[in-house]
Parts: C-alpha cells; sequence; structure tokens
C-alpha cells in the first residue's frame, strides 16, 4: 500500500528515495507530525486487523468531522471495508470521497473494485471510472527531484507510466463489466460514447465495437447494429463469440445469408482449435467450446433452411440442426432453438416425418426458454397429424 506523505520537516531529507505521489494513499492530503490526523495514521497503520482500523477512523471521524483529512478518512475506510468484502460500506464511505474536489487514484481504484464485486452499475459507477484517466495522469507524471541521476529519473518515469498503464486497464476492464449490467440499450450507447471519449487511446477497440454491436442490438437499431458488429469482426476477427453471434443476426433477420455462412463457418473454424484457458477445468471447456460449435452448426442450419425450405429439400438443415441441438447441452436456450427448427423441418420435408418431428418437438417443448411455448404449439399440430 502507498504511503502517506510524512511530515514536511522530513521531506527535505526523504526527496530522492520517497515514494512518486502515484505510491500514495491520499497524495493530495498531506499532513504534520503531532497533529489528529498524525495519531490518526500510527493508529491505523499500526492495527493488527480492519477492525482496529475501522475503530481508529471512527473515534477520528467524530472528534474531527469537519477536517479537511476527511476525503483521506473516506478513502481509508473503502480499503478497510473492502478488506471484509463489504461492498456496500465501501461504495458508501467512497462516493463521500468521490465528492471531494481532487479523487485520487487509489480511491477511484478500490471503488471500482466494489462497485465490480458487487455489481452495482450505478451513474456514480460510471463517473468514478471517468475520473481515472486525469487522476492518472495527475498521479503517474512527477515532478523530477533535484539530485537525481538520468538512470535513476529514466527509472522512476518507467515504473509511474507502467503503474499507470496497469491502473487504465483495470478501470477499463471495470468499465466493460459494468455495463454489462446495463439493461436500457441506449443507455449503453451513451456510457460507450463517453468512455470512448475519455479513454480515446483504449487498446480495446475490439471490445468497444462489439459491446456497441450490443447495445444497439438492444436499442433494436439494426442499422447501427450491423455497422459495428462489422467493426468488432474487422478488429478481432477470430473472436469466435462476436463471429457466431453476428452470423445469427444475419441469418435470422434474413439478410446476408453468404456473409452469415461465411462467419459460422469461421466460427467452426476458430471454436475447433480453441485453447483451454488457464484455470478452468476440462469439463468447463468442453461445455465451452461444444456450446460456441453448436451455434454456428443453428445458423448454419438456419441459412441451409431459409435456402431450401420452398423446394422441401431441407434435409442437409436438418443435420445441421442434429449437430447444433447435440452440442448445446449447456445452452438450454439455443438447444431449444435448435431443436424447434429441427422439428419444423421434418414436417417441411416432402414427405414430412411426423416421428422424428415429434421426437425433436418433444425435446424442446420440455426445456424451459424463448422456444418452449412455440415447439407446444407446434407439437400439437404434429400430434393430430400423427392421430394422437
Amino acid at each position: 500500500m502507498r504511503r502517506l506523505l510524512l511530515a514536511a520537516v522530513l521531506a527535505g531529507a526523504l526527496l530522492v528515495a520517497a515514494p512518486l505521489p502515484a505510491q500514495q494513499v491520499c497524495p493530495n492530503l498531506p499532513y504534520l507530525v503531532n497533529t489528529p490526523e498524525d495519531e490518526l495514521m500510527l493508529a491505523y497503520n499500526g492495527a493488527d486487523n480492519p477492525q482496529e482500523q475501522t475503530a481508529a477512523l471512527d473515534k477520528f471521524a467524530q472528534a474531527h468531522a469537519d477536517s479537511k483529512f476527511m476525503p483521506c478518512v473516506y478513502e481509508l475506510y473503502s480499503i478497510v471495508y473492502l478488506k471484509q468484502n463489504d461492498y456496500a460500506k465501501a461504495i458508501e464511505q467512497g462516493e463521500k470521497g468521490l465528492a471531494g474536489e481532487h479523487p485520487d487514484v487509489m480511491l477511484l481504484l478500490n471503488l471500482a473494485k466494489a462497485y465490480v464485486a458487487s455489481g452495482t452499475a450505478t451513474d456514480t459507477a460510471f463517473a468514478a471510472i471517468l475520473k481515472a484517466p486525469a487522476a492518472i495522469q495527475a498521479e503517474a507524471t512527477p515532478s523530477r527531484p533535484p539530485k537525481v541521476s538520468e538512470d535513476e529519473w529514466k527509472k522512476a518515469v518507467d515504473e509511474a507510466a507502467e503503474q499507470a498503464k496497469e491502473w487504465r486497464a483495470y478501470m477499463e476492464y471495470a468499465f466493460f463489466q459494468l455495463l454489462q449490467r446495463e439493461p436500457d440499450g441506449n443507455k449503453r450507447v451513451q456510457r460507450l460514447d463517453s468512455f470512448v471519449q475519455t479513454y480515446p487511446d483504449s487498446p480495446n477497440a475490439g471490445q468497444i465495437a462489439f459491446n456497441y454491436y450490443l447495445a444497439y442490438k438492444m436499442a433494436n437499431n439494426a442499422a447501427k447494429a450491423e455497422e459495428y458488429g462489422e467493426k468488432a469482426i474487422a478488429a478481432d476477427p477470430n473472436n469466435v463469440s462476436t463471429l457466431n453471434l453476428v452470423a445469427d443476426d444475419y441469418a435470422t433477420r434474413q439478410t446476408k445469408l453468404d456473409t452469415a455462412e461465411a462467419y459460422a463457418k469461421k466460427a467452426l473454424e476458430v471454436a475447433g482449435s480453441m485453447k483451454k484457458p488457464e484455470g478452468m477445468t476440462d469439463e468447463q471447456f468442453k461445455a465451452q467450446q461444444d456450446s460456441q460449435l453448436g451455434f454456428a452448426h443453428l445458423t448454419l442450419g438456419y441459412v441451409s433452411f431459409q435456402r431450401d425450405s420452398k423446394t422441401k429439400k431441407v434435409v442437409p438443415a436438418i443435420q445441421e440442426f442434429k449437430t447444433a441441438a447435440d452440442l448445446l447441452d449447456s445452452n438450454p436456450a439455443l438447444q431449444g432453438r435448435a431443436l424447434f427448427y429441427e422439428g419444423y423441418a421434418y414436417e417441411v420435408l416432402y414427405p414430412p416425418n411426423h416421428k422424428e418431428a415429434f421426437d425433436a418437438l418433444s425435446r424442446a417443448a420440455g426445456l424451459a426458454g424463448p422456444w418452449q411455448g412455440q415447439a407446444q404449439e407446434l407439437l400439437g399440430k404434429v400430434k393430430k397429424a400423427m392421430g394422437r
């Protein structure tokens, strides 16, 4: 943890060895020795556990509620409560500090961690993330002390730049995590616009485009969704999730079927060569891989069905739907869709195969999800055709 700035009388003696502002808690709020603030920090830093630290902060806050040091107290509270996984209190106290004139990087980082851990995606949460670049720039741009060699100074600057890079990376991660909690597509677009303005040099161009794609889909803006879906694929052409989603979008909207087919085939290629991430079990990896493979086969089935349903030559589509259904055990919603269309295709087939349609639709009707009702309705018609 970064140390607080020591007394002014010690600053000169420690000028060369003193940590950069980026390594300090409350760098904008220095304090002097033999003051209530000094007593607080001695008690806080000497405490054996978070409960003792909280008690020291409580004592100071009660006795010095009007102190100019209170923003630092709020920051320390947020640190202590974060240690105890009490995210609600960490946010409550951190947001009090956020209301100060110069919220520093540690406060913003701790707040972001608490927001992410608790899933709190409020306006204030996003505002804190947008404040971070300016704070990081201020704290990671040190003033050169006198009597420091070129090598020492270069090392200090390089370390500060690397630290700033790590901080920005976490704040961007927090933004994308919280963005997933925003239920309104138009508001997601607004949040992305603000993010792009504040983080113009973000290295996550593909992720930004992908999230714009999702936001515009949620907002029912098909044209903008298509624009950003293509941008996302251009920025990250081997992202299997993006390939599958954009391919499915084209296929289900019955537009650009050739492109949908090409993206789905590329998704099969990418998914087939996926490597298991560290920390993931074989079972988890297989479920993830099968889900992506199944999604691609589902799209290929739908493309084939659209092309051949008029001639009733839908056997290739049926095979794609069957393959998809077998692979999508971990995704009941997509599996239900695959089974529904498999059953529907058997009915379109000439002559129709009621038995196979019945089997597929019975499975689909037993899966809770958006396709269950349609599967049950079509299953009823198939039963009548079978004389049941």
